[in-house]
């Protein structure tokens, strides 16, 4: 018998036995996993609950550069994209298991608890159940932020385009503008010039007028705001 050829497996369980029994070792992997679920439900809650702090304590020897962004930069990805950069609390949509892992991880790398977390995501994902390509940050000090982890679809193509007359109140009267001098110039003024003067003028400052004042009323009567108004304010918009 003491000449039988084995298995790894079988010198693997062999060892195993001289060390702990199979009820002790249950009760150890059972402690383990009960001691992560433990640990993971605590994160889960750190992310749906409302937090003041604007500083985790890391090792930044272990952080990767290009993973930290300061605030400014942050703020212009949001103004551009019309985005919101909100406390994880507001996010209405559930946090995939994956970024509860990455937190998990870097908390036991620096030996913290992490807190203070945020996402970036545009503003519908911060009140109804649908998102594009959200972002979770959590801060470091001095308003720079680490991104931990990015999910979901990506922000599509034209997005920046569409949204680009609404990113303040500057490029809304351009666009205005460029509407309107399109406008102007594909209506027919032949007949209209000659009993009229300057009336290309005239049409595009009604254009003009008429488009300034159609859009916004119908902008702000739906309670909507330029993007550099929004980007990291909590209230909700019609």
């Amino acid at each position: 018998m003491l000449l039988k050829n084995r298995t790894l497996v079988e010198e693997l369980l062999m060892n195993r036995k001289k060390i702990l029994s199979e009820e002790q070792l249950l009760e150890e992997v059972y402690s383990i996993l009960n001691q992560n679920e433990i640990e993971r439900e605590r994160i889960s809650n750190n992310l749906k609950g409302e937090s003041s702090t604007n500083f985790n304590d890391f090792n930044f020897s272990l952080l990767k550069t290009e993973n930290i962004f300061h605030e400014n930069q942050i703020k212009k990805i949001c103004i551009d994209y019309r985005l919101r950069f909100l406390d994880s609390s507001l996010f209405a949509n559930k946090i995939p298991e994956e970024a509860v892992t990455k937190i998990n991880a870097l908390e036991k790398d620096h030996h913290i608890k992490l807190e203070g977390f945020k996402i970036v995501a545009p503003s519908k994902a911060f009140n109804l159940k649908n998102y594009d390509d959200p972002l979770l940050f959590v801060p470091i000090g001095n308003d720079y932020y680490y991104l931990i982890h990015q999910w979901g679809n990506d922000l599509a193509w034209y997005r920046k385009l569409m949204v680009l007359p609404f990113k303040n109140i500057v490029y809304f009267l351009l666009f205005c503008l460029v509407v309107s001098l399109m406008g102007t110039y594909f209506t027919p003024t032949n007949n209209l010039s000659k009993s009229v003067s300057f009336a290309p003028l005239i049409i595009f400052l009604f254009l003009f007028k008429s488009m300034v004042g159609t859009i916004a009323y119908y902008f702000f009567m739906m309670g909507k705001n330029f993007n550099n108004m929004i980007w990291n304010r909590p209230f909700k918009e019609n």
